[in-house]
């Protein structure tokens, strides 16, 4: 008996400590601005290093095959925030003046009342923080949409394409070395509003981003924060000591700088002791580079297209603290996926389920680098409806879809089909359509049929003829 009710006793004490729930992890989303594929040097760029982020992703996983859910900002944003297509939501296209919006099928802003990762990680008490570029709502003249705290957020630091307190740029010029506004009218869609150089914005999201990190490790709470730089998006203000006399020299120019910055954050989450065995960060950029700007490495096109280079991405995924020492470095060529498998990837991983059916699955282990297996279903693209015409060669193809190692790519109806073996033939170079009329009548049906299940925009309407 005595034994009995010493071996009770000693479980009932236990108990407490053994069902004690292990801290719910940390996340840093980094999407920076019209980055391409091959920009990063530890993706391949000869002709400007990056060494901040290549010692970032030395000590991660970097994702070949990753792709973003639109070749153009705001819809790829709302893919990355909701879990959801962009189409969905009716944003298919960069948000723009009211009239513009309304000319090419689209909404002002993102609703409120679509699901977003911070509102459902803030049901798991999580504290949220939007630092940088917004663009679902609040821009030019569209200065009645909703703040950024309303989309689950604690606290948010935007630029001229957000409601709400904003950095906004001074520039200078080798002719102009006065500072000069730009973006000025944007003080209208609220404050307040801090004036500051262009070339270090980054470093003022990153600076109140950790502040934000710091006060949520001090108050016990996990936290989840989207940092998204203004950086390198057009037009190309880098520091007058590192300007350069093309566009391709001051893309590199503004594209060093914005490493540089970037250290401070990495270092500050690397050598935080509660930061960095318990955070994710994850680093891409929200779609392909502007043409003659950036460069999509071995792949065909650029923004606002269809083809590889404007919709794959870089994916550098950090976790030391929960990943396998030896994944450090490593590189998933195969895995493919997209930015709305995001959101139910760090749901998984707060040990949360979402508030409603996602487009995106979960592949927290695949993040994490406990798999190495992509999606399960294919991704689809719709283009944007304004970018039909890459210029008087050609139109560019309406739609796209990604099932394991094909890509198709035709028009709204199913006509003039491109296919595309990716893995053997990742440029996009040889068409097969002619050879494999099976795999062409599959996957068109397939992309034919998820256009028709969306909101439509006002693409067909704006296609450019093709040419006689």
């Amino acid at each position: 008996m005595k034994h009995l009710i010493a071996t009770l006793l000693a479980a009932c004490l236990a108990a407490p400590f053994a069902s004690a729930a292990a801290p719910k992890p940390n996340f840093v989303v980094v999407f920076i601005d019209d980055m391409g594929w091959g920009d990063f040097s530890c993706f391949g760029n000869k002709e400007a290093e990056t060494p901040n982020i290549d010692r970032f992703a030395s000590e991660g996983i970097r994702f070949k095959s990753f792709y973003v859910n639109a070749p153009i900002c705001s819809p790829s944003r709302c893919a990355l925030t909701t879990g959801q297509y962009p189409q969905r939501w009716r944003i298919t296209s960069f948000l723009n003046n009211r009239k513009d919006n309304k000319r090419r099928g689209m909404v002002q802003w993102l609703d409120p009342a679509a699901p977003t990762l911070a509102k459902s990680l803030k049901q798991q008490g999580y504290t949220c923080g939007h630092f940088g570029k917004w663009h679902l709502g609040g821009q030019r003249d569209v200065d009645e949409a909703p703040p950024i705290t309303d989309y689950g957020y604690d606290k948010s630091l935007t630029n001229f394409e957000g409601m709400g307190p904003k950095l906004l740029p001074l520039v200078r010029t080798p002719q102009k070395k006065k500072p000069f506004k730009i973006w000025e009218d944007a003080e209208r869609l609220g404050g307040p509003y801090t004036w500051m150089p262009r070339c270090e914005i980054t470093t003022g999201f990153i600076d109140p981003a950790i502040g934000f990190m710091d006060q949520a490790v001090k108050d016990k709470k996990p936290f989840y924060v989207n940092l998204w730089p203004d950086d390198v998006h057009s037009p190309f203000f880098p520091s007058l000591k590192h300007w350069a006399g093309n566009k391709k020299g001051l893309y590199h120019a503004v594209l060093r700088e914005m490493d540089v910055q970037f250290g401070r954050l990495f270092d500050h989450i690397r050598n935080s002791p509660e930061l960095r065995g318990n955070t994710v960060v994850l680093v891409c950029s929200d779609n392909g580079p502007e043409p003659g700007a950036g460069s999509a490495g071995p792949f065909r096109g650029t923004k606002g297209m269809l083809f590889e280079g404007g919709i794959r991405s870089p994916l550098i995924a950090w976790a030391p603290g929960m990943m396998d020492a030896s994944m450090a470095g490593s590189a998933n060529e195969s895995a493919v996926f997209a930015a709305f498998d995001i959101a139910p990837s760090l749901l998984a991983l707060a040990g949360a389920q979402p508030s409603e059916e996602l487009d995106g699955e979960d592949l927290s282990a695949t993040l994490l680098g406990k798999s190495g297996t992509g999606r399960t279903k294919p991704i689809f693209w719709r283009r944007p409806p304004d970018r039909d015409s890459s210029g008087p060669a050609r139109e560019l193809p309406d739609l796209a879809v990604r099932d394991g190692e094909w890509k198709l790519l035709c028009e709204y109806d199913g006509s003039d089909p491109e296919l595309y073996h990716l893995t053997k033939d990742p440029g996009e170079t040889k068409n097969l359509a002619d050879s494999r009329k099976a795999e062409v009548e599959r996957l068109t049906r397939l992309a034919v049929g998820w256009h028709r299940s969306m909101p439509p925009d006002k693409g067909p309407a704006l296609a450019v003829p093709p040419k006689p």
